[in-house]
């Protein structure tokens, strides 16, 4: 199915390949202002992507130009707990990879499991956990996702990483590193889940990007993810909803397109 979709986007296409792909998860579609798009399609024409909506996501792939490179934007993703298997979490990095990207950025609206990452700042991926009892490398070996034993020992890159915190530094934006663990999901974390992950030293905790960040490292691509860091859990009984994190996000809107912007200039550029 993935390469059926592929041969029905590429139809549509503005351009003949793509230099670098992003996937926006929850709130981050309404800061992406990089450049206006050339051509926009509704995941409801997308038979991999089409589905209920979830709030947050706003559910387009488009195609637009900025600093001289052609990007591929999915304003939206789909997620492991909607329970449609792997395929239309793995189709946007499929794409990429067949475009021709060399890189792909991935975001995420993410909870805090320490205190020195408050709410309203951002947090780079250095590495992750993968905890969703699941990978979309299972099942029969398709090489076009590298070798059947793909290498994680490096799938964030840290020149890259050390490169836009950095630049960030310069920027004055609050952007710091640290390791994501990735659940299935739909329930947020108890108190004693979140104590757990800390333990096996994770930072931050989501429901996404771990499953992309393994497929696009498989495929060659350059891996560069970050989380907006919406709220802190298992460090009181407040209690999280989804309400929460969007209504954190929109906030925080002016500095989420700062921070896709300067990630966009210090890791598309120059390539």
């Amino acid at each position: 199915e993935l390469k059926n979709e592929y041969k029905r986007i590429r139809r549509i296409l503005p351009f003949a390949n793509a230099d670098a792909a992003v996937i926006l998860g929850s709130g981050w579609s309404d800061a992406f202002d990089l450049a206006p798009a050339s051509v926009s399609l509704s995941y409801s024409k997308i038979r991999l992507l089409a589905g209920p909506t979830i709030p947050g996501h706003l559910e387009r792939l488009t195609f637009c130009e900025y600093i001289g490179r052609r990007l591929i934007v999915f304003m939206g993703r789909r997620h492991f707990y909607e329970g449609r298997g792997w395929e239309p979490v793995a189709f946007p990095v499929y794409l990429a990879a067949r475009l021709g990207c060399h890189s792909v950025l991935l975001t995420n609206a993410a909870g805090s499991l320490r205190t020195r990452l408050q709410p309203g700042t951002f947090m780079l991926i250095r590495d992750h956990i993968n905890l969703m009892g699941g990978n979309p490398l299972l099942g029969i070996h398709d090489t076009f996702w590298g070798p059947r034993f793909t290498d994680q020992s490096c799938v964030y890159d840290d020149q890259v990483t050390e490169v836009v915190l950095r630049a960030a530094r310069h920027a004055s934006l609050p952007l710091s590193s640290g390791v994501y663990a990735a659940v299935s999901g739909p329930c947020y974390e108890t108190p004693a889940e979140a104590a757990a992950l800390r333990k096996l030293g994770a930072d931050a905790v989501g429901m996404s990007t771990v499953p992309e960040a393994i497929l696009a490292h498989a495929a060659g691509l350059q891996v560069i993810a970050v989380s907006f860091i919406a709220n802190i859990t298992g460090l009181s009984r407040k209690t999280t909803s989804h309400d929460d994190v969007l209504s954190a996000t929109s906030a925080a809107r002016t500095r989420m397109s700062a921070i896709l912007r300067l990630i966009a200039r210090e890791t598309f550029d120059g390539r």
